[in-house]
């Protein structure tokens, strides 16, 4: 079983593998363009679930984590585009997107449970 803090951490490391990874993309205007979107949907994910910890009530706390879902919703969304425009994805790419899903399903576990 996970404990909060681990999770903390891991949305923390897959923001900034998120940003490490996207330095590596061309610099055209299509990457820019999810390099941009990617960045703050992957660091928003953890800043999210990092507030959520202080949350003024359970209703807080899950609408925080209801943020976090989406955000691991639209990060997964913009690896899938750039996995579809490489021609050969690469090893960090493969292991970014299972995080991704991942952390969707995380999220959707404790928003589904929170009441």
């Amino acid at each position: 079983m996970m404990k909060q803090n681990d999770l903390l951490e891991r949305t923390f490391v897959f923001g900034i593998d998120c940003l490490k990874f996207l330095r590596q993309l061309p610099n055209d205007y299509e990457y820019r363009l999810i390099r941009f979107q990617l960045g703050k949907s992957a660091t928003s994910l953890g800043a999210n679930y990092e507030e959520s910890q202080a949350g003024s009530s359970r209703a807080d706390f899950k609408n925080k984590c209801r943020i976090s879902l989406r955000e691991a919703r639209e990060s997964n969304y913009w690896l899938r585009v750039i996995n579809a425009l490489e021609d050969k994805p690469e090893e960090t790419l493969e292991k970014l997107l299972k995080e991704s899903a991942e952390l969707k399903n995380i999220f959707g576990a404790i928003v589904n449970n929170t009441k």
